[in-house]
């Protein structure tokens, strides 16, 4: 008898906030697989409120803000989904594309020549670099 109480106490709050927070990150994903994008994000920033430094949550909100043409806030995601892993190329990319919507071809220069020493064969990097030097 005591063996099943020791199981039924066993479940921390972090257990269980986890396990809610799992669940809200598939929602999310699923939002955004079927382009409910005003949902996705407002559940998505709810998300990045308990879980601050998902990098998938972080880049995909960030892609959605560039979808908006908020490119300065898209950047501000991409930049702390580079916090957590900044060898990402997709997300170096992304935030080359968005310096490059406001005029900002240094940075966005800056970001492609990181992406070619990571992955030299990065083709939209290199197509990105040739339009900057034009």
């Amino acid at each position: 008898m005591c063996d099943i109480l020791v199981g039924l106490f066993s479940k921390t709050p972090e257990d269980i906030a986890f396990k809610k927070n799992i669940e809200q990150f598939k929602k999310f994903k699923k939002l955004v697989k079927a382009k409910k994008y005003p949902d996705a994000l407002k559940l998505g920033l709810d998300y990045l409120e308990k879980v601050p430094y998902n990098h998938d949550v972080l880049f995909t909100i960030g892609g959605i803000y560039y979808l908006n043409n908020k490119f300065r806030t898209a950047i501000s995601f991409f930049d702390r989904a580079l916090e957590t892993g900044d060898s990402d190329v997709e997300v170096l990319l992304m935030k080359a594309y968005s310096h490059q919507k406001l005029q900002e071809n240094k940075i966005s220069f800056d970001c492609c020549k990181k992406i070619q020493i990571l992955d030299p064969k990065n083709k939209p990097a290199s197509n990105l670099l040739a339009e900057l030097n034009s």
